[in-house]
């Protein structure tokens, strides 16, 4: 356990670090961050022991630094500065060797086992064992860094101190650096106190953080504690928006430029829709933000064209969204710009309607079938039949990313409500369906005009959405009616 107790120190009168007070556990990683001048490599010196502190104390399992003999705290603590100066060439063997000297009686005198051990693990954990003989001068500085970690880590101490440890590295080194330190810290149970330039990294692996400003502590604890937009943007002055990592239950930043791209002004209008017995196509002249339940860039993202394609009833294919793909690229248009739908509904009998307020407008785009129609409260196993309602709802406007979700909810209850009126019900069960078993819904928008931070049904946005997606479905609907009666 590392014990860091009002610390307060830095260069002749100038206190640069004030009053930094934090613990770490075993098996855990502390990592800092704030901007350039915060104090941040000023603080490590401290820690260390290299810089004496004016007041305050380090402590490790309880017993101040400064009662350690110097040998006897590098076995308990390695340092990995963040620059290196080399007076003269070593290999790569001699440069991680070097991590054992705190082991030795004298320079290598009494090598043992346990330090070649020691050595060909460290270097074998950072992937640098090729380069045994390699002049360390010779090589990148990603390289060097790697060898330099593999020192500390040869060290052997309970504690390891890292200064911007990913500095030179490329991201797949970064990852498989920060991957190897933090299986360290679990498996041996160290204790790590790094240094960090990039928020998102050390959101990821520590367990906690400390920002850091002017010398003193703006905030610690877990990440999500500490990556919040209001203390991030106050103290590195700049602009940034917090979002939650795709995988795991840590915040992530992305940095919002200060000077913007010029973007043209792009009306959503209904007549640009193109329909045919093909699909459903709107192609957007600039990006539009896009949340959807699509088969190809379901999620959220920026896409310019949507695409609502026509399938067979007895449309079955393994792999539906490569199959989507390669259907998309054939139509001429680039999947990374595309969202893409299925339906089995006569997409030339698509309702699109356009809907007009004082904010703006937007435009409902709805293709129903209700073959598979489903009542949700009884839902069970049940084999899939033709039928699909997809709903899009085009926003001319701002939405906030609330507005985005309760758009969803808004144009998903009047979606059911159509279903009531028009009394459809599911098969199975005979009572009235709330929609079919493979629905999907988009809602885009320009994010240019007004800005809409609500959608629900008692706000302006949410009541057209409100009455063009019922308008819209039940129209659908009937089309879907007089085709199926065609058929029969």
């Amino acid at each position: 356990m590392l014990n860091v107790i009002g610390l307060t120190g830095g260069y002749g009168d100038k206190k640069i670090v004030k009053d930094v007070s934090f613990t770490v556990n075993k098996g855990s990683i502390l990592g800092i961050l704030g901007p350039n001048g915060s104090g941040k490599s000023t603080l490590m010196k401290l820690i260390s022991g290299v810089l004496p502190a004016e007041s305050g104390e380090v402590q490790i399992e309880g017993s101040s630094i400064s009662t350690f003999p110097p040998k006897q705290l590098a076995r308990k603590m390695a340092v990995l500065p963040q620059l290196h100066t080399h007076s003269f060439a070593h290999t790569v063997r001699e440069t991680v060797s070097l991590g054992r000297y705190p082991h030795q009686e004298g320079w290598f005198s009494s090598w043992s086992a346990e330090d070649e051990r020691a050595v060909l693990e460290a270097m074998s954990l950072m992937d640098i064992r090729h380069y045994e003989k390699t002049q360390i001068d010779q090589m990148s500085g990603g390289e060097q860094q790697r060898v330099f970690v593999a020192q500390a880590l040869a060290q052997d101490a309970g504690i390891l101190l890292l200064d911007e440890p990913t500095n030179h590295l490329d991201i797949n080194h970064q990852k498989e650096l920060l991957d190897t330190i933090k299986k360290q810290a679990i498996e041996k149970e160290l204790t790590i106190v790094s240094i960090f330039h990039d928020i998102n990294l050390a959101s990821m692996y520590c367990d906690q953080l400390l920002l850091l400003d002017k010398g003193s502590v703006v905030r610690i604890g877990e990440p999500h504690e500490v990556v919040r937009e209001k203390d991030i943007k106050s103290v590195y002055k700049t602009r940034i928006s917090n979002h939650p990592h795709p995988e795991l239950p840590k915040p992530q930043i992305t940095l919002l430029p200060g000077v913007k791209n010029k973007i043209a002004t792009h009306q959503i209008c209904a007549e640009d829709f193109e329909i045919s017995n093909g699909m459903v196509l709107y192609r957007s002249a600039t990006p539009l933000k896009t949340v959807s339940s699509a088969v190809v860039n379901a999620g959220s993202g920026w896409f310019r064209n949507f695409m609502n394609r026509h399938v067979d009833a007895s449309y079955n294919v393994d792999d539906s969204v490569q199959e989507m793909t390669d259907f998309i690229e054939k139509s001429g248009l680039k999947t990374t710009d595309t969202v893409g739908m299925m339906t089995a509904v006569q997409t030339q009998d698509a309702i699109v309607k356009e809907y007009e307020s004082l904010f703006g407008s937007v435009v409902i785009a709805v293709t129903a079938g209700v073959g598979n129609g489903v009542d949700v409260s009884k839902a069970v196993e049940r084999s899939v039949r033709v039928g699909t309602i997809n709903t899009w709802i085009l926003v001319n406007g701002v939405l906030s990313n609330e507005a985005f979700i309760q758009a969803m909810i808004t144009a998903t209850e009047a979606k059911t409500k159509a279903l009531q009126v028009r009394e459809v019900r599911d098969p199975l069960t005979g009572t009235i369906a709330t929609g079919t078993s493979t629905d999907s819904c988009l809602v885009a928008a320009t994010q240019q005009g007004e800005s809409l931070p609500y959608a629900g049904p008692i706000t302006e946005l949410g009541k057209l959405i409100g009455v063009g997606v019922f308008e819209c479905t039940i129209k659908a609907l009937d089309l879907y009616e007089l085709a199926k009666a065609k058929n029969l």
